[in-house]
């Protein structure tokens, strides 16, 4: 252990009061979103209480330490300039500091569900887990899993207006059956309605019926301000009309004239 380090611990209790310089972010924190208001709350109290919690940390092969959990209250003790906090050290490797980060962050409700979906996505990803293994390490139901990641096919924007107007999760998941071009004013109606989780599925059930009939193609509308469209087509229906009788083997000739008065048309069937 380098000597500076030494010098700058000071053991109180079993926890570590550890500079603040020494410490790194975690690479696999989970949380996206920080309240500044919020963040600068905690810093008051800290300011007046000191940190209640310790943070906990694992140590680095450079010799300083890189944070597992408490990544709010380190934030808010910069924020006042603390030199020093409290700390737990654990002996953690990469895999399990970022699964503890996780569950920290989960257990104690720090993260919304789309910073949640994030992090087990990003746990999956860099350590090549299965959604079964992301489900037993942390301790919930691989369907929990799997209900999560369906939220991140919300596209940036959806992703922001779902927080925005406080659409819970399940809310959330009903969004993701619509259509992208769909979901932004569903997500507007959704709030403005003040709709349950129950309401909202039903809401959007309807706006998939509506939908399925808006694809559907529509009848041809006859303009019938245009005497020529309307002839047109019941000209097309009588040619279709000869047609149909020479193929049943009646034989007919068929003479068309036109003038500029008028079409006329002449139709011979033999009758022996």
């Amino acid at each position: 252990m380098p000597i500076f380090q030494k010098q700058a611990e000071r053991v109180v209790s079993n926890v570590l009061n550890i500079p603040v310089s020494l410490i790194e972010p975690n690479p696999a924190q989970p949380r996206e979103y920080f309240d500044d208001y919020a963040l600068t709350q905690l810093a008051v109290s800290i300011q007046q209480n000191g940190i209640v919690q310790p943070l906990t940390v694992r140590k680095t092969e450079g010799g300083g330490y890189q944070l597992i959990a408490g990544e709010r209250r380190l934030r808010a003790a910069k924020l006042i300039n603390l030199e020093f906090v409290p700390c737990i050290v654990l002996d953690r490797e990469d895999k399990q500091s970022a699964i503890l980060a996780i569950l920290e962050n989960i257990q104690r409700a720090d993260l919304n569900y789309l910073e949640e979906a994030a992090a087990i996505k990003k746990l999956i990803d860099h350590y090549g887990l299965t959604q079964e293994d992301a489900a037993s390490k942390l301790g919930i139901a691989q369907s929990t899993v799997a209900n999560k990641l369906r939220l991140l096919r919300l596209s940036e924007n959806d992703r922001r207006m779902v927080l925005k107007y406080g659409l819970n999760e399940r809310q959330a998941r009903a969004v993701i059956r619509l259509p992208e071009s769909k979901r932004e004013q569903a997500v507007r109606e959704i709030y403005l309605r003040q709709l349950n989780s129950t309401q909202t599925d039903k809401y959007v059930e309807a706006l998939l019926v509506e939908y399925e009939e808006e694809l559907k193609p529509k009848p041809k509308i006859i303009n019938k301000t245009n005497p020529y469209t309307v002839i047109g087509l019941y000209i097309n229906s009588f040619n279709k009309t000869v047609e149909a009788m020479k193929s049943a083997g009646i034989h007919c000739d068929l003479e068309k004239r036109q003038t500029e008065e008028c079409i006329e048309y002449l139709v011979k069937i033999p009758l022996k």
